[in-house]
């Protein structure tokens, strides 16, 4: 529903104090200007910089009302006992603590349900001092859908070429969507500018910016494809089959997401990165410290404000790396941190259960037993995949990948890798590349978290077995069930290892 279509029925339920949340001033005071002329209603609008406005005096501007408090006291003689009259206050978050301030609007708000007057604060954000938190419903300005969006591109890329068809056009507007029209119109003139057509690229530059911005959550613009990752191809299969097109879009159906269990260094992080790329949705990744804030209640808020961006950015994958390390002290939050810790997971766990917006969620931990019972239960995540050290043949493709990647021959000799996680067989090659030795003498510098953590990986296999879902192979994954048949693939190894 637009926002004029439930701003008109909020004045004809005559509510007479309106919050509208927007982070588009221009385009909801447009909208506003459009109703009251459409139902002949009057209209006010003041900001502290060009003072008091009016329908019938629209570009002039009354500066005897500078002071926000005479704004509030100038709509009693604007008042018309035939059609409602609304004064809209912009940016009035700034000036609304003030005592004067609020036993003002407490008194206009009231005295508005005789006179039909009605006060609207137009601002980015929701802060309404506890005297008048029962006086102002609230309405949000929703950031343009995907058919405003596209019209925007239409009016920008007029000549033939500039503006793609097809699959191409809805990855565009899929990189758009959670910006806003200002944004928008900004993305689509520089991918002009700089490359003569509308390019996902560029729209996609100044969606990781606006999340800069925001502090809270990263775009990740790397390459990385499923090509680039040997093995996990039960976890792949899953993701690319409930990731695929739809025919017909149902809230019921959407995917909710996986959370990935392992061992540090086989994968789950570049797996996470991978998959947008995979899918061709962004990859949006939240770092649950910078959620944390120094005062009461900011923690919260600054929760619900990156779920809310997340939501806009849909299509999406959202990236949690290491949950269990931002989420661990919510068993003793209550004596450590007056309860922060435990309202932030609540807000998480209400929006991973509820939230209908088209966001896949991967979530990775390495250590099962700080998560909190509640996060993995069922519909919280489509999966609770589990990522072993890799076997052999997984180690001989990831083998491939990195010799490829840092120029390495392939006659060499590969040393002795049986406790070997990825990242380990990655940090070999890049050594090899670096110091200019043999793959077995770099191997050397190279020491297995299987063995130094080998207690901790091995709790993590057995509670993972007949719990977990194997990222390798279809169905639950047993703790060494796979000891037999590495142990018969050591025969027919790669004979460069002899």
């Amino acid at each position: 529903m637009l926002l004029s279509e439930r701003l008109a029925e909020n004045v004809r339920a005559c509510f007479t104090g309106i919050w509208i949340q927007s982070h588009e001033h221009d385009e909801a005071l447009l909208e506003i200007t459009r109703l009251c002329h459409s139902k002949d209603w009057g209209l006010l609008s003041w900001d502290i910089d060009r003072g008091l406005q009016g329908t019938e005096v629209l570009g002039e501007s009354d500066s005897s009302y500078p002071d926000p408090l005479a704004a509030i006291h100038s709509l009693n003689s604007q008042t018309n006992p035939d059609r409602p009259t609304l004064l809209v206050l912009k940016n009035f978050h700034r000036f609304i603590n003030s005592p004067e301030i609020i036993q003002a609007l407490t008194q206009q708000i009231s005295l508005g349900k005789q006179t039909r007057t009605f006060v609207i604060v137009l601002s980015s954000l929701v802060q309404i001092p506890t005297e008048l938190e029962k006086l102002f419903v609230c309405l949000e300005h929703d950031l343009p859908d995907r058919s405003q969006l596209e019209e925007i591109a239409r009016s920008i890329a007029t000549e033939p070429g500039e503006l793609p068809e097809g699959a191409e056009l809805e990855r565009v507007l899929d990189a758009a969507c959670g910006l806003t029209r200002y944004e928008a119109e900004g993305a689509f003139s520089l991918s002009l500018v700089r490359h003569g057509r509308i390019d996902v690229s560029v729209v996609l530059e100044l969606k990781a910016q606006t999340l800069l911005k925001s502090g809270l959550l990263t775009l990740h613009s790397g390459s990385e494809s499923f090509d680039d990752l040997g093995g996990l191809e039960s976890l792949k299969a899953f993701c690319r089959r409930a990731l695929r097109p739809r025919m017909q879009e149902s809230s019921h159906v959407r995917p909710r997401g996986v959370l990935l269990l392992g061992v540090p260094g086989t994968g789950k992080s570049a797996f996470a990165k991978a998959l947008g790329k995979e899918t061709g949705r962004a990859t949006l990744t939240l770092d649950v410290g910078a959620l944390m804030g120094a005062l009461v209640g900011q923690t919260e808020e600054r929760t619900r404000r990156a779920l809310r961006i997340v939501d806009a950015m849909q299509p999406a994958v959202l990236f949690i790396d290491e949950v269990e390390k931002g989420l661990s002290g919510a068993a003793s939050s209550g004596q450590s941190d007056s309860g922060v810790s435990t309202r932030m997971l609540g807000t998480l766990l209400s929006w991973l259960n509820d939230h209908t917006s088209d966001v896949f969620v991967v979530c990775t931990a390495n250590d099962i037993s700080k998560l909190p019972p509640e996060l993995i239960r069922a519909e919280r995540f489509d999966g609770l995949f589990f990522l072993d050290l890799p076997g052999d043949g997984q180690k001989q493709a990831i083998w491939n990948i990195y010799r490829e990647q840092y120029d390495l021959t392939e006659d060499q000799k590969l040393p002795e890798d049986r406790h070997w996680t990825g990242s380990e067989i990655r940090a070999c090659c890049r050594l090899a590349a670096l110091l200019d030795v043999p793959l077995t003498q770099a191997a050397e510098n190279v020491v297995p978290v299987a063995v130094t953590a080998a207690e901790s990986v091995a709790r993590l296999r057995r509670w993972a077995s007949n719990r977990c879902l194997s990222a390798e192979q279809p169905g639950v994954f047993v703790h060494g069930e796979r000891s037999g048949a590495r142990a018969q693939r050591k025969l027919s190894r790669d004979p460069r290892r002899n």
